[in-house]
């Protein structure tokens, strides 16, 4: 994830808020469903703040909140009471708010009254729409002042603005209100032991000036509506599971829930779909978050890689702006809509500032060629993969050094561009800061499975001098990582070159990534799962992104010693890949309990204490939740134990459990494979398999790795 150079954290939403999410819409607020400007709430749409207070209040006094329950990503019930004027604690009057985000809210209020007595109620909303971008409401520097008019008309009240040639507007609906300019008033008497209810909608309205947007309507009674709609052709098409280990169901079940949630249209193409990098702060298009949730989740919807691909290979960089960073080539770092030229990164829509989107891109083609989709489909993308493959050689590798290195190209730009993007987060182990360029040994792991990714569909096409000329790019490369940047003295990887081309001493989660790329020389990877595994590095919750004995560590740093679940589940897939299976168990189980403490939901990250001084995990302030590459990190993770994938064009379905007791009996229906569906039963660690496409042969081992594939193919080198 990222944000601004000095600070990428996301920026905190402050304590009791609860977070709606649909698409590219999401609705912040307090507890007790009120939403205050002068905080980080508010109804955002397209990256644009649509409605800044939204306050409740009956008979003058706001709600007391009693709880706030997240139905659905996208739909939570607010419940709190009116405060008594005579001072006594009890109050007989519940509210209740039944909010839905889509593009815009719709809510549901509903007074109930369980006093003998009649209770006359005046319920009142103060209603403000600021339109500040995403930006400025994260970093509270609200700075614009629109031209704004309020017009009732009815039971509606349209707010308009204009800021320079930026038209915008919300279109509020209030059956049965009194509409005044500000607010939205009712006056009712509330029966004894009985309740009184009505329905308000704010949506967009098109270009600040036409009818509301059709895409947030009021269904028909009985009508499902947009957002549950969507959610249940999503629960339709992804597989589904029962487990013994009630627990991991429920978080794989809310994994599948807030994937579906985070899902957003190509405004271009509105039939490809990708994943938003995560909530509040990221509900957008995003390179390396979006490919690395996409690529977790294939087995769950292999479409979602496929519609990113297809979105940022629309967006490649064509040119040299040292604004945007764009370069020709290059994979986009993130997108912004109706952001201000002022406030985005790099000072426009597309920022390019990413090191490591570029290769990732075409290892996601890679695997996405495995899943069967269309000959054609999958050749439609090679060019731009190879144009990919020209970046890293001509601009990723400014100096021909043969890795991959970063320096931001203006100081509105990230200072670091891998996924440690926070200013502090590339360290040597005394705590000083790597200076730049910058070679992180992630990025050459993610290098070398580029190379190899294209070989092989090359070789698949049946260009085998393309396949021999990359297989030997990548020996070459993981001859060369594996001299320099190996820490004899020290057992483990350098996370890092710097500018000077030293090693970046510190010990660090990166290398852990590195594993599952198979970059890695096999004499060295003991050494490195045991540091993996290390009481300086394993909190018992995971492990850590830094080691507790490095002189940057910081258990409640953004970097640099908290637990990234999306950074673990790539460091439990690797190490399965070399025969760690207990140390990847040990990974998993750990994960899987943290997301008990949080409803099943795992957050973008929490702090690093260990588990022995704190029983339970510890909250990052300002983590996102939730947020696509932790929603994606029990699917890899149970998937990873599974030894579960997929090579179409080989007519292969791999499947070799190791799967803990503890997870119980697993039973999958309805997991695409080939164009069709199959149904998967694992009872102890004995998997049987149904339904398999015709010429797909299901296989009790692992995948080939694409190393053994290309030496298979008798290909030049030794990747």
């Amino acid at each position: 994830m990222a944000g601004w150079n000095a600070d990428t954290a996301a920026g905190p939403v402050g304590s009791g808020t609860v977070t709606l999410v649909e698409g590219s819409s999401f609705c912040i607020s307090l507890a007790n469903g009120d939403i205050h400007p002068e905080h980080p709430h508010g109804v955002f749409h397209e990256d644009t703040r649509i409605l800044s207070r939204w306050n409740l209040s009956v008979n003058g006094q706001p709600l007391e909140p009693l709880t706030a329950a997240t139905r659905e990503p996208y739909r939570a019930l607010f419940i709190g009471r009116v405060p008594r004027s005579d001072g006594y604690a009890d109050s007989p009057l519940i509210v209740e708010r039944l909010r839905e985000v889509g593009a815009g809210i719709r809510e549901e209020i509903t007074i109930r009254n369980y006093s003998a007595d009649a209770a006359e109620c005046v319920v009142s909303l103060s209603v403000e729409s600021d339109f500040a971008d995403l930006f400025e409401v994260k970093e509270a520097r609200v700075q614009r002042r629109w031209e704004e008019t309020r017009e009732p008309d009815g039971d509606s009240l349209a707010i308009r603005a204009v800021w320079q040639d930026v038209r915008k507007g919300v279109i509020v609906k209030a059956d049965g209100a009194d509409v005044a300019p500000d607010a939205l008033t009712y006056r009712t008497v509330v029966p004894p032991h009985g309740q009184w209810s009505t329905l308000l909608s704010v949506v967009p309205a098109v270009d600040g000036t036409a009818a509301p947007s059709a895409s947030f309507v009021r269904p028909a009674a009985g009508e499902l509506s947009p957002s549950d709609r969507r959610r249940e052709e999503w629960v339709a098409k992804i597989p589904k599971l029962h487990m013994g280990n009630r627990s991991i169901e429920r978080t794989l079940r809310r994994s599948y829930d807030d994937l579906g949630a985070l899902r957003i249209e190509d405004p271009a193409h509105p039939e490809r779909i990708v994943v938003a990098a995560g909530a509040p702060w990221f509900m957008t298009l995003f390179g390396r978050d979006s490919l690395w949730a996409s690529e977790m989740s294939l087995p769950v919807d292999p479409s979602l890689a496929l519609g990113t691909l297809q979105t940022l290979a629309d967006r490649q960089g064509r040119v040299v702006d040292p604004m945007s960073e764009e370069e020709p080539g290059k994979i986009l770092h993130e997108v912004r809509l109706g952001v201000s030229s002022g406030l985005s990164l790099g000072g426009k829509s597309a920022y390019y500032g990413s090191v490591d989107a570029t290769p990732q891109f075409v290892m996601t083609l890679g695997s996405v060629s495995r899943w069967g989709f269309g000959k054609d489909t999958i050749a439609a993308l090679l060019p731009h993969a190879d144009r990919a493959l020209d970046w890293i050689r001509n601009y990723g590798d400014k100096d021909g050094d043969g890795f991959v290195e970063y320096e931001r190209l203006n100081d509105q730009g990230l200072i670091n561009q891998g996924w440690k993007d926070s200013w502090d987060g590339i360290n040597f182990a005394d705590g000083t800061l790597a200076e730049p360029p910058i070679a992180l040994c992630e990025v050459q792991a993610l290098v070398y499975s580029a190379y190899l990714s294209r070989a092989w569909m090359a070789y698949d096409a049946g260009d085998t001098p393309l396949a021999a000329e990359l297989v030997d790019q990548a020996a070459r490369l993981k001859k060369r990582f594996n001299e320099e940047f190996w820490l004899p003295d020290h057992g483990y990887f350098a996370v890092a070159l710097d500018g000077e081309k030293r090693p970046v001493d510190a010990c660090a989660s990166n290398m852990g990534q590195c594993l599952w790329h198979g970059i890695i020389d096999e004499d060295k990877v003991p050494l490195v799962a045991e540091r993996l595994m290390s009481p300086e590095m394993f909190s018992g919750w995971g492990v850590r992104t830094l080691a507790s004995d490095m002189g940057a560590y910081n258990p409640a740093s953004y970097h640099n010693g908290s637990v990234w679940p999306h950074d673990n589940a790539i460091i439990a897939a690797g190490l399965l890949r070399y025969g760690f299976v207990a140390e990847a168990q040990r990974i998993a189980a750990a994960l899987l309990e943290a997301a008990d403490y949080s409803d099943g939901r795992l957050p973008e990250l929490f702090c690093g204490f260990g588990r022995d001084q704190v029983p339970q995990p510890v909250p990052y302030p300002t983590a996102c939740s939730p947020q696509a590459w932790a929603a994606t990190t029990p699917i890899m993770l149970v998937t990873s134990l599974m030894r579960y994938d997929a090579h179409i064009s080989r007519g292969g379905f791999w499947l070799d459990p190791v799967l803990p007791e503890s997870y119980g009996d697993l039973h999958i229906t309805n997991a695409p494979m080939g164009g069709g569906r199959i149904t998967i039963d694992i009872a102890g660690s004995e998997p049987t398999v149904h339904g398999l496409p015709d010429g797909i042969v299901f296989h009790r081992e692992h995948r080939p790795w694409l190393t053994e594939l290309l030496a298979q193919a008798e290909l030049r080198g030794k990747a």
